[in-house]
């Protein structure tokens, strides 16, 4: 599919504005991609208005994702720390559109799942649920999708050490898999300078 035209992007925008009308938070044209948000509460209601409206008809969610905002500009962001980022598809009339939504509270995440809009969410928000801990509440099947299911913490918060908190192996007495604290030494590794007179043929 081509991109869509500036002008194009722009007279959607003006479409999307008109079908959420006060729903609107944020809208933000840039990189020649359309971004609206919302609040949490009006999430779901303005996902069916894009779904269902004329000019909008946003008939596939083709990828949803989390975002932790907490390192967002170096630490001078001061919002909401969560955020659900939806990306739609229009086959029909070939335009796209990114719906994002911040989660209200930032110690227990939560949004309206939009499994049964588009049932495509389905796995998408496990894995946001997985790896962020944000919790899509009307979701039917949420638990983890990547990580296995003892695993401790959410791996793609800011705040989650690289090294993690447990790591698990196979014990031969045991005969079965168990969970141990990290072993892993903290080390300083310096990369290998290969230094020749004549490296690649050069004098």
């Amino acid at each position: 599919m081509s991109a869509l035209s500036p002008v194009s992007i722009q007279q959607l925008g003006d479409t999307v504005i008109s079908v959420l009308g006060e729903k609107v938070k944020n809208l933000k044209i840039a990189f020649g991609e359309l971004t609206v948000t919302v609040a949490a509460a009006d999430y779901l209601s303005a996902a069916l208005l894009l779904r269902d409206s004329a000019g909008c008809n946003f008939e596939q969610l083709v990828d949803l994702c989390g975002l932790d905002y907490s390192e967002y500009k170096d630490g001078q962001y001061d919002g909401l720390r969560y955020c659900v980022a939806s990306h739609l598809l229009s086959v029909s009339l070939n335009q796209r559109v990114r719906l994002k939504v911040f989660c209200a509270d930032d110690d227990f995440p939560v949004v309206g799942s939009l499994n049964d809009i588009w049932n495509s969410a389905n796995w998408f928000e496990r894995e946001a649920f997985d790896l962020f801990g944000i919790v899509f509440e009307g979701h039917n099947d949420l638990r983890r999708i990547l990580t296995d299911y003892g695993f401790i913490g959410h791996p793609f918060r800011k705040d989650f050490p690289t090294t993690g908190h447990v790591e698990m192996r196979y014990d031969p007495e045991q005969k079965r898999v168990i969970y141990q604290p990290v072993t892993i030494e903290p080390r300083e590794i310096t990369p290998r300078v290969i230094r020749e007179d004549n490296y690649g043929g050069r004098n």
